[in-house]
């Protein structure tokens, strides 16, 4: 295969690659953009498989073992993906996600690690040649900022599910003495012996650069506490998408320099789509400097009478009103009450009542969960409205209905020395009643107690999401 058409397939794969983000960035368009981005990947898959041959013939070595273990290794890892998404579930998905980085930043160091041990193989240098000073600087670039997304993923996945008694897994920040300060040596360290490696090419540097690395990774993100995990998924998939460009500068392969800036660059977007969200310093975050101070719960939130009620009542309330605004969070998402929320809406507006849904860009564990969830149960998109187009409805709503949602409602964000403050909310507090369902009084994952809960209009309705949603849909008139 000539180079000329390798560089033109891999410029069709970039086009396909681009309008997958384009067909991503909306729902309605989303199953088109998937077709895109997969149709991408697989013309970029191909064309490399091509490529292995024609520099094996040029290289004068049989390609065809190497071929074998390269196909073995992409179907395993297919299969495996295969079983991961049907397997998974939707309150997983940040889970997985946080994975699938982590083994995109592993494979950036073993390239890395191959391309610095027979750098011949990969056309960069000359047999027993030297590896040009330019290609030695990306390489070290990429294993390094690979091995901080596959440490750092590592912790966010843990962190994420919750599951594991590992203090570093753990929802609340870890933090200590002086932390900042080491983790400022070991970024000069790491930047200190990559210049040393590339103008050496010492392999000691090399390893010690990218084991420091894998360090940094965890220091970076074992800081950062739970509330803030949504700003983590984007920013390791922003480093995730460098890792793959540094690669691909490295190799002098176009198409992984494409692939990587467009996940980086779009992850780094997101990240400071986030960030603004939830009130954060966007540089705090690339740094790992933030997350640091969690709130802490109200002593007395236990003894503060609330005022609660049942799934009759909260119907009744319902069926009385005009207008309806539906405020997604976490806990419907683990209750998978998503379904029983449709019907229920559907169910008002079959009564002549306007529902609308109103939904937070960090609510959830990742960016973009509720969307999700909602597209999974064929949610009308034109009801969906996000934070900015909503809140100014809330005032003129006669019910506010939150289900399983928590930091992304609550007051406290406008109140000097919360630990929340700033942060943009769903002004949920202004509607005329709300009905808000939690499993109990516990804090969100910032640690806050919530004032909205305590408001006279608000009727509290305790239970499991989709049981407590399913008597109501029994109970509307």
């Amino acid at each position: 295969m000539s180079m000329d058409l390798v560089v033109l397939l891999y410029l069709v794969a970039s086009v396909c690659l681009i309008q997958a983000l384009k067909g991503l960035s909306h729902p309605t368009s989303a199953l088109r953009g998937s077709v895109f981005g997969m149709t991408g990947m697989g013309i970029a898959i191909l064309t490399t498989l091509a490529l292995i041959f024609t520099m094996a013939q040029q290289l004068g070595v049989s390609a065809t073992q190497g071929a074998g273990w390269i196909l073995l290794g992409m179907l395993v890892g297919g299969s495996f993906g295969v079983y991961l998404a049907k397997r998974v579930e939707m309150t997983k998905m940040p889970e997985l996600v946080a994975f699938m980085h982590s083994m995109v930043g592993l494979a950036a160091v073993f390239i890395a690690i191959a391309a610095v041990a027979e750098p011949w193989a990969f056309g960069i240098a000359e047999r027993g040649g030297d590896i040009p000073f330019a290609n030695k600087l990306e390489l070290f670039l990429g294993s390094a900022i690979g091995a901080i997304t596959f440490s750092g993923s590592v912790i966010a996945y843990g962190k994420l599910s919750g599951k594991y008694k590992f203090r570093l897994f753990q929802g609340a920040p870890v933090t200590f003495a002086g932390q900042h300060k080491i983790n400022l040596v070991l970024g000069i360290a790491i930047v200190a012996l990559g210049l040393y490696f590339a103008f050496t090419g010492n392999w000691t540097a090399f390893i010690v650069l990218t084991a420091l690395a894998f360090v940094i990774g965890v220091l970076i993100i074992i800081p950062i506490g739970g509330a803030d995990m949504p700003v983590v998924v984007s920013m390791l998939n922003s480093y995730s998408g460098w890792a793959a460009a540094g690669i691909g500068f490295g190799l002098n392969n176009s198409m992984l320099i494409i692939a990587g800036s467009l996940v980086g660059s779009s992850g780094a977007i997101l990240s400071y789509i986030m960030c603004k969200a939830m009130n954060r310093s966007f540089f705090s975050v690339i740094l790992g400097g933030f997350g640091g101070e969690e709130g802490v719960v109200a002593a007395s939130a236990a003894q503060r009478p609330v005022k609660s009620g049942s799934a009759d009542d909260a119907a009744f309330i319902l069926g009385n009103a005009e207008t309806v605004i539906i405020v997604p969070g976490y806990g419907l998402a683990v209750a998978r009450a998503q379904h029983a929320v449709k019907e229920l809406a559907h169910k008002l507006a079959d009564k002549g009542i306007k529902v609308k849904y109103a939904i937070h860009p960090v609510a959830g564990r990742m960016p973009g969960h509720m969307n999700v969830l909602l597209a999974e149960a064929e949610v009308p998109y034109d009801q969906v409205f996000e934070m900015e187009e909503i809140n100014g409805e809330f005032g003129q709503a006669d019910v506010a209905i939150i289900l399983g949602a928590n930091d992304v409602v609550n007051p406290a964000a406008l109140q000097k020395g919360s630990a929340i403050y700033g942060m943009p909310i769903l002004e949920a507090y202004k509607a005329k009643t709300i009905i808000v369902n939690k499993r109990s009084m516990a804090a969100g994952y910032a640690g806050l107690d919530n004032e909205l809960f305590y408001m006279d209009k608000t009727l509290m309705v305790f239970g499991d999401a989709k049981k407590v949603v399913e008597e109501m849909v029994k109970a509307v008139e």
